[in-house]
């Protein structure tokens, strides 16, 4: 009788130790197999962040070689810091890729002439030529309205700070247009005008929407001017921004623009968004645009 109690205590401990051992290997193979899912996952995602350019600096510093794939920022004495071929690896990848107008021709000839031995160019976040372009939201008469407002850095004690350097608002550019400019040969105040006391300025008066007509030639309508008045005058109400964009005029015989696109993949961050080749005098020609003058 002891005897048989004994074995059906043994048989029970090894049915225990068996189902242990068997939980055991199951809970150890799905470990496996979810580290190894993991594993993957996680090395996909760094990938893609690494991939992704996240912020404005760091398109600064990926364009002018100065990080490492992981984005670490490298030292001047570093080999790698500025070399031909970290910057062509990196800027291979600035380019908004779903941009077909951007031609792989393009992008070539472009890399080339930035990483040329010879003659290298480089962004220099400090440096003139390059300005923000924001789209905001304002309340403007009771009505929604957007307005184009361009900012610049500029230098500011040990250190730089954004200004709004001008704005485009169109109700400012409709307030200044004139459907017929032959009217502008009548519109003037003569010669002698003082020997009257210009009694004559009655002339420009009369009609409101001509009043420009009598200022000098080179006279250009100062937009910033009246933002910054209607803004005082609360008729403009700021309400949100639609997008950032950035414009580069930096590169000798190119401009392109930056947007930054919030999607998934590698391909987004803060891209080339559009690219031209350019001469000198098409580089102060679209100065002029962007300063409205």
């Amino acid at each position: 009788m002891n005897l048989l109690f004994s074995r059906s205590i043994i048989s029970k401990k090894c049915i225990r130790y068996f189902y242990l051992i068997l939980f055991f290997i199951v809970f150890v193979c799905h470990q496996s197999a979810f580290a190894q899912y993991d594993l993957g996952y996680n090395n996909l995602d760094a990938s893609a962040l690494f991939a992704q350019t996240k912020q404005l600096t760091q398109f600064f510093r990926r364009f002018n070689g100065e990080e490492d794939a992981k984005g670490n920022k490298l030292d001047s004495t570093n080999t790698q810091y500025r070399s031909q071929h970290l910057r062509s690896e990196f800027l291979s990848i600035l380019f908004d890729k779903k941009n077909t107008s951007i031609t792989d021709e393009l992008k070539a000839q472009f890399i080339k002439d930035v990483t040329n031995e010879q003659n290298k160019k480089f962004l220099n976040f400090r440096g003139n030529n390059w300005f923000a372009e924001v789209n905001a939201v304002f309340n403007y008469q009771n009505r929604p309205v957007n307005i184009l407002i361009y900012l610049e850095l500029e230098h500011s004690g040990l250190g730089y700070k954004w200004v709004i350097s001008n704005v485009y608002f169109d109700s400012f550019s409709q307030i200044f247009f004139h459907s017929n400019n032959n009217d502008k040969a009548s519109s003037f105040l003569h010669q002698m005008s003082h020997e009257i006391d210009f009694m004559n300025l009655r002339k420009a008066f009369a009609d409101p929407k001509d009043i420009d007509y009598y200022a000098p030639n080179e006279y250009l309508p100062d937009y910033l001017t009246l933002f910054f008045v209607e803004i005082k005058n609360k008729n403009l109400i700021y309400k949100t921004i639609n997008n950032v964009k950035f414009h580069f005029l930096q590169i000798d015989g190119w401009y392109f623009e930056v947007n930054n696109f919030n999607r998934s993949g590698y391909n987004s961050g803060w891209l080339v968004s559009n690219m031209l080749k350019i001469s000198e005098s098409e580089k102060a020609r679209l100065l002029k645009i962007y300063n409205h003058d």
